[in-house]
């Protein structure tokens, strides 16, 4: 609800928005929407967890940039775009020497593609530039983190191979090795089930600067930064750490009581919009269980540890605040996830960038299309200021 602020004793225009923008409608759309209460989300109307059960990421790519998925609308095959431009790929190299975080190498490579292509400012580019924009910035993501990764370890970068599908190649020039069909798999669904997310920090983010005439780069980069935020995109990799220091289920009880006492927020649970169960956490956790039967005694290990201490968190949770529900987020089971397949855990919130990155472009695109900066006002509360006398 907008609040009126007064000055003076008199109306002024501005409007008060609610703390953080919650719950606050700001731009139509017609990507998809998050239902909260509901545990559930789509894109374009599509259930999008039933997309990340039953179709693979290039579809989906499809649907969110081309308005339909395949055959309906033309397929998108990212495979001849990930390849770096020349002089790029040692570009990448330096800055990954000095650059500890992946995604800080990110944001160079994908200004270095844009820049050295004359990807210029949105206002001048036509819709199928932009279209073209959005598939080659975001297919380039994986290949811009898998070299940082490799050139980190000193080893030599891998290069694009056009023939298989985007999480395929993701995964082997990161690891070195082709990866099984349920490795595979099991992360071509996080990214499906990832792609977009309603209004979050980093989309929002991305339509700020989109919104100015910026190019697709800036407001890819832009996003980029928002995402690095633990609060937003930083959460896999500590929760499979948190299982990690737990161990097991019967010391699960304990430890949540010691994080409660101290204050310590629990990471892979609780979620801003959803008051249900995250769908997707659904779909991972059942990629997890179907991908540790692979993978032996240490993956399901991994699975059953994790699911224990997973209930005895939700349960200790109801307890300490029964009239709330508090549900388990879509950063817990994702981290599994990627732990499984193989992904070292520096690289589980790059890799949220690999399918994001998807949805930051179709936002752009939308929002080019509104041609209207996004320019909000703020409320002044500090002192009244001093207006000084007419001469």
């Amino acid at each position: 609800m907008y609040l009126p602020v007064v000055h003076g004793g008199t109306m002024a225009d501005e409007l008060i928005a609610p703390p953080g923008l919650k719950g606050l409608a700001v731009a139509d759309t017609v990507l998809g929407d998050v239902r909260g209460q509901e545990g559930f989300f789509h894109y374009r109307h599509h259930d999008a967890a039933e997309l990340a059960r039953e179709r693979s990421l290039e579809d989906v790519w499809t649907l969110q940039l081309n308005g339909d998925l395949p055959p309906a609308a033309s397929s998108i095959d990212p495979g001849s775009y990930r390849t770096l431009p020349e002089g790029v790929g040692e570009l990448v190299d330096a800055a990954a020497d000095c650059m500890i975080n992946p995604m800080n190498t990110l944001r160079v490579g994908i200004l270095a593609v844009a820049d050295c292509e004359g990807r210029g400012e949105s206002l001048d580019r036509s819709v199928a530039e932009l279209h073209e924009d959005a598939v080659r910035l975001a297919a380039v993501v994986p290949t811009i983190l898998a070299r940082h990764h490799r050139h980190r370890l000193g080893l030599d970068p891998i290069a694009p191979d056009p023939t298989v599908g985007h999480a395929t190649d993701y995964l082997r020039m990161a690891t070195g090795a082709m990866p099984s069909p349920d490795a595979a798999r099991a992360v071509e669904q996080y990214l499906v089930a990832t792609v977009d997310h309603g209004f979050n920090a980093s989309t929002f983010t991305g339509r700020v600067v989109a919104s100015t005439g910026a190019d697709m780069a800036g407001a890819l980069v832009a996003a980029v930064g928002a995402l690095t935020g633990p609060l937003h995109g930083g959460a896999p990799s500590r929760c499979i750490e948190m299982i990690d220091e737990i161990e097991s289920p019967e010391r699960a009880s304990a430890w949540i009581a010691g994080a409660l006492d101290r204050g310590d927020k629990i990471m892979g649970f609780g979620h801003a919009v959803y008051r249900a169960e995250d769908p997707r956490g659904v779909v991972l956790r059942a990629a997890a269980e179907s991908l540790s039967t692979t993978l032996g005694a240490d993956g399901a290990d991994l699975v059953r540890r994790a699911a224990g201490i997973e209930a005895e968190i939700l349960a200790a949770l109801a307890a300490w605040k029964p009239d709330q529900r508090i549900v388990t987020n879509v950063e817990f089971w994702a981290g599994v996830v990627l732990e499984l397949a193989g992904l070292p855990r520096a690289m589980f919130t790059p890799t949220f960038s690999v399918s994001r990155s998807i949805g930051w472009s179709a936002h752009v695109i939308e929002q080019v299309g509104v041609g209207k900066i996004i320019r909000p006002s703020a409320r002044y509360v500090g002192p009244e200021p001093m207006v000084s006398e007419p001469v």
